[in-house]
């Protein structure tokens, strides 16, 4: 209903209004009152008074009474026959009063009738006016009594009303609630049924699209293996190529070789005394540097083209040319030769004429003996330069090696015995000689003299810390010849690879192997035989091939090294060559400052003076000689500059104006480097007039360090 939505708002307009606030006694005797103060005072009528005669008496008595006539004394007292009647009424209300009306627990049905019996003793009490004040007070205690029970009759058929709504609203709520279930299902199969066909669907495009794609992976597959194919027949070709070229690398190397050989051989044959040194006024060291510079360029060829894999048809060419140079070179030197010795035979053959007709005179002068001419044979004049070292030179050269050689035979004892405990002798002599070596350096002054020390007890025959064992060199028989070739190898190998590396480190390592030297020369000679061994330009000598040697066995005289066939690049050779040069030219400078100085230098500035003479003696090797020579100048040359003053600054100037251009000659394009270098140290001491001290140096401040 549109209504009930309002009640509880309109019952709470009510209570909040002015009628909801007062207050209604329903006790007929006030609290604290007297129960006879009704009979002591006046009769007054309550508020309702008016009401209830208006409402229920006033109607009652015409009713009852229709055929009495008004009296103009209506309102006289009662009658005595009039008091039953009355009395009726107060004990009917009183009875009502008391029991059925104030009674919580009377039932819905007894109201009705008390109404019904209310409604009845009213219209028998009619006939008798009670007292005003006992029956205005009776009524409105019915009339409340008879409206509680219509609300309360009332409240109950409202909340059967409102159950039954509540019931009707929840079965329709019930019934919606199914419906929506229903629609919901419905609703969720349907959905199911498009997902089902949705995903039968996808699946149909997805098994399309897989066969799709597989069919181009098929198709794929198939180029693939057409193009695996083609890049295996391709590689095969490659490879086939590949054979193709090294065999013709190597028949182009094979053949390098074999004209680098003839070169050489041809090269013997231009020897300035080979076979007519009785020829007069023949000069054939022309012919000489030209085959010696054809050689520099065919090994110079051969060199490069190795470093770069195999040969080009274009370096074979360039050799081949170079062979044919070489045997026009010794052919028109044979034709010299052949025309010296037809101008010989013809001057013989004057000179026998002569000799015949003198003989006649003399004959006729009657002489007892004939006289023969004299010719005077003077010695060759070379205008060019040796390719050999000096005689005296070589003769100290195989000195130090017999002497290398006959110390190896000394302790081969120690190197070849299978003793366990003589191999642990060997093994710490050689870390004992070895270690204090590698840990040379120029961090202090303090540091290198233990050092030093170290090594000098141990080839002292003293007892030495070796990596936490006690060594010494009396361990066995032949100990200290092991100590001194491996310690003289240690010292070569650090310049071979520490100086080499690092320039500085020269400095410290030569004046430890200085005072080494000067304490026990033997060292020092094995030193040298070491260092010429490897670096044969430290002689200087240039070892010469001779014929059956194999080239690998020259190419290792010449200092390089040959590990399975295969010769290091020249920029690691020139390295490890520069190396051991300044190592040399340091320990000829170099003086141990807490040995006896009294003495000389053990190997001293006079064998630098001698090995810069020797070496400008000689042509130069392209590549090599530059190198070595600035190396050792830039070393050694303040103190050769110190030592000999004018006569090297006169080296120097001869080195600038005249052998450098020997050395440009056979100087390839590529290896300019070491040239341009040895020309800008030339050029540079010459203009000022002073070789700096060279880098890394030892000061007097550094020993007290």
């Amino acid at each position: 209903m549109p209504s009930e939505r309002y009640r509880w708002e309109t019952l709470a307009a009510l209570k909040g209004s002015s009628k909801g606030q007062l207050r209604y006694y329903r006790d007929w005797l006030p609290p604290g009152g007297d129960i006879l103060e009704g009979c002591r005072s006046s009769p007054k009528l309550s508020s309702y008074s008016g009401w209830v005669l208006d409402r229920v008496i006033s109607p009652s008595l015409q009713e009852t009474s229709p055929s009495r006539s008004s009296t103009p004394n209506e309102s006289s007292p009662p009658t005595d026959d009039q008091l039953p009647s009355l009395a009726k009424t107060t004990s009917l209300a009183s009875h009502l009063g008391s029991s059925p009306l104030s009674s919580s627990a009377a039932s819905e049905a007894k109201g009705n009738d008390d109404l019904r019996l209310l409604e009845t003793d009213q219209e028998v009490s009619l006939t008798v006016l009670p007292s005003k004040g006992t029956e205005v007070e009776g009524c409105i205690w019915m009339y409340e009594e008879v409206h509680r029970l219509k609300g309360k009759e009332g409240l109950r058929q409202r909340q059967e009303q409102q159950e039954q709504m509540v019931r009707a609203v929840s079965d329709m709520a019930s019934e919606q609630l199914k419906r929506f279930d229903e629609m919901k299902e419905l609703k969720q199969h349907q959905e199911y049924q498009d997902l089902q066909e949705v995903m039968e669907k996808s699946s149909k495009e997805a098994q399309g699209q897989q066969e799709k794609l597989k069919e181009e992976h098929r198709h794929r597959a198939k180029i693939l293996n057409l193009k695996l194919h083609e890049a295996k027949e391709q590689r095969q070709r490659q490879e086939e190529m590949e054979r193709l070229r090294k065999e013709e690398g190597q028949e182009r190397l094979r053949r390098l070789y074999s004209i680098q050989e003839e070169v050489l051989q041809l090269n013997q044959q231009i020897d300035p005394n080979y076979r007519h040194k009785d020829l007069l006024r023949l000069d054939l060291s022309g012919f000489s540097n030209r085959g010696n510079q054809i050689c520099g360029l065919v090994s110079g060829l051969i060199r490069t083209t190795s470093e770069r894999g195999f040969p080009t048809q274009v370096d074979v060419a360039n050799t081949e040319r170079a062979l044919q140079e070489m045997r026009g070179l010794v052919s028109s030197m044979q034709q010299e030769i052949a025309t010296a010795v037809e101008e010989k035979r013809k001057q013989d053959e004057e000179e026998e004429r002569e000799r015949q007709k003198e003989l006649q005179k003399q004959e006729q002068l009657k002489a007892q003996t004939p006289v023969p001419a004299q010719h005077p044979k003077g010695k060759e004049q070379k205008e060019g330069l040796q390719i050999k070292a000096e005689e005296s030179t070589m003769k100290w050269y195989q000195q130090l090696q017999d002497a290398s050689d006959q110390c190896v035979a000394s302790f081969s004892g120690l190197t070849e015995c299978k003793d366990n405990q003589v191999k642990n002798i060997r093994m710490d002599l050689q870390k004992a000689a070895s270690i204090p070596v590698s840990q040379i350096s120029s961090i202090a002054g303090s540091q290198l003299r233990e050092i030093f020390d170290k090594i000098s007890h141990l080839l002292s025959g003293k007892s030495v810390q070796s990596g936490g064992r006690t060594v010494s060199v009396t361990q066995h028989p032949k100990g200290l010849d092991f100590v001194y070739y491996k310690l003289a190898e240690k010292f070569v190998k650090q310049g071979e690879e520490e100086v080499a590396s690092h320039h500085e480190a020269a400095f410290p390592i030569a004046v430890v192997a200085s005072g080494i030297w000067e304490l026990h020369p033997r060292v020092g000679d094995l030193i040298l035989a070491h260092l010429h061994k490897k670096c044969p330009y430290s002689v200087p000598f240039y070892p010469a091939f001779k014929e059956g040697t194999p080239m690998e066995e020259y190419q290792r005289m010449l200092g390089y090294q040959v590990k399975d066939s295969k010769v290091e690049q020249q920029d690691n050779f020139l390295k490890r060559m520069s190396g051991m040069i300044r190592l040399y030219a340091a320990i000829i400078q170099l003086r141990w400052p807490y040995g006896n100085k009294q003495g000389a230098h053990p190997h001293g500035l006079g064998h630098g003076w001698r090995w810069l003479a020797q070496i400008l003696n000689m042509e130069p090797l392209s590549d090599v000689t530059a190198t070595l020579l600035f190396d050792f100048l830039e070393v050694c040359g303040n103190a050769l500059m110190k030592q000999y003053q004018v006569q090297f600054w006169k080296m120097l100037l001869l080195i600038k104006e005249d052998y450098f251009h020997r050395i440009e000659a056979i100087t390839l394009s590529g290896q300019m480097g070491s040239l341009m270098r040895l020309k800008q140290f030339l050029e540079k001491c010459l203009q000022q007039k002073e070789i700096p001290l060279p880098k890394g140096s030892l000061p007097s401040s550094f020993w007290r360090s």
